[in-house]
């Protein structure tokens, strides 16, 4: 814990613009977040968030170069990936066919367009249950959230609510410390708030 007793939380700066917005939801929760950019600043971190907008291509080869895949690959406290970094955290994605993380098994796969589906898959929509986790805690059945992106990862074992857009893909998930939020929760309101607060509070 930090100086005021409160859970250490580190942000990693993988590049996304999203960055300066989920450090300020955190804040909401009278978190104190610290932004890293290298395996140093991961060192007594209790919860570290990696969050993500863009090219999952371009987020690797960033992570890379600060050194920081094998830190967050051997990571033995809980993790959570935003967005594009909820997706790095499975093995592979399509875009650019690079690998990622593979803290989690799955390929990330572009959504597919169809009539009235639009790519990429903007706004708002609802979380559908697919198994308990202490995530969900406090979220209503049906609650939305607040998506952005183009590529999603496969309904698995680890899908703790799935959405649909042209089809089922994986929104929440959670397998051991290791969790991911296909959504933005700090742009989701009180679904994502709560999600948040959830992942921080969580006896892992």
């Amino acid at each position: 814990m930090n100086r005021n007793g409160r859970v250490r939380v580190v942000v990693v700066d993988a590049g996304g613009a999203n960055l300066g917005s989920v450090c300020y939801a955190l804040e909401r929760h009278r978190v104190e977040p610290q932004v890293i950019a290298d395996a140093a600043g991961l060192e007594g971190a209790e919860r570290v968030i990696l969050p993500g907008v863009g090219a999952a291509p371009e987020a690797m080869r960033r992570l890379r170069a600060q050194g920081l895949v094998e830190p967050l690959r051997a990571l033995q406290v809980p993790l959570l990936g935003i967005c594009l970094g909820m997706q790095l955290l499975y093995e592979r994605s399509e875009e650019g066919g690079v690998e990622c993380l593979g803290l989690l098994p799955g390929t990330v796969r572009r959504l597919e367009s169809a009539p009235g589906i639009r790519i990429p898959h903007m706004g708002w929509n609802t979380l559908q249950r697919m198994r308990s986790s202490s995530l969900l805690d406090g979220v209503p059945e049906g609650a939305s959230a607040y998506f952005v992106h183009g590529y999603a990862a496969p309904v698995t074992a680890d899908t703790v609510a799935a959405s649909d857009h042209g089809g089922l893909f994986a929104a929440v998930v959670q397998q051991g410390r290791r969790c991911g939020a296909q959504f933005h929760p700090e742009r989701s309101a009180t679904t994502g708030a709560r999600i948040l607060r959830n992942f921080l509070e969580m006896d892992f």
